[in-house]
């Protein structure tokens, strides 16, 4: 065969690997695990952010250590990034995009961390000039901590009283509309929505006391 018409095979071939129905089907479902990922990340889902920073923590340290040479500095460079995901993961378009904007987020972060370092003032009241972003950086990652911790906590709870509970945290609901839906007794679920309370404030107490 001329090597110009073997040229042109070799390319038609190539382009009807690359449209054929498997491959396509394959960018989809890697498309739409990708979303179902990010909605994940949004809405808090425990295993969805155990994944995550698992996946991503040495990416992260690794952007924020080329600016920050401190060990604490690194840690809270990328504790930031971590809250700003959760903030953001719904605005986030394609999860190919992820690693990109999360080391772009932490790098952002780790150079905030020294120009706030840089015009630091040296005073026991520096508690008083704590920035405004830096409060809601501080409330947000509080917020994250407690909405994981609670996770885990109802984890481990009876699974009737899970149910009860994961029920209740998807919003406010009657007593009649969640006996349908969970197909108990109404008046089982107070006594069980009682008992998983009790259980959860003794876990959660002791870590937030």
């Amino acid at each position: 065969m001329p090597a110009l018409a073997y040229a042109d095979a070799s390319a038609d071939a190539t382009i009807e690997d690359a449209t054929s129905p498997a491959r396509t089907s394959a960018r989809t479902a890697e498309r739409q695990a990708g979303d179902r990922l990010l909605a994940d990340l949004a809405a808090g889902n425990d295993a969805a952010w155990r994944t995550t920073v698992r996946r991503y923590e040495r990416l992260l340290r690794s952007s924020a250590r080329g600016v920050l040479r401190s060990d604490a500095d690194v840690d809270e460079a990328v504790q930031r990034t971590w809250v700003l995901l959760f903030k953001n993961a719904a605005r986030i378009n394609d999860a190919a995009a992820l690693p990109g904007w999360l080391s772009t987020t932490a790098r952002r972060e780790a150079l905030a961390i020294v120009r706030a370092q840089q015009r630091a003032v040296p005073t026991e009241d520096v508690g008083d000039h704590v920035a405004p972003e830096d409060a809601d950086m501080a409330g947000a990652l509080m917020r994250l901590e407690l909405r994981s911790a609670l996770l885990r906590a109802v984890d481990t709870l009876p699974a009737t009283q899970r149910m009860v509970v994961q029920a209740m945290l998807r919003g406010e609901q009657s007593y009649d509309s969640l006996s349908q839906e969970l197909a108990m007794p109404r008046g089982s679920l107070g006594p069980l929505r009682g008992r998983a309370i009790k259980s959860l404030r003794a876990q959660l107490m002791p870590s937030f006391a």
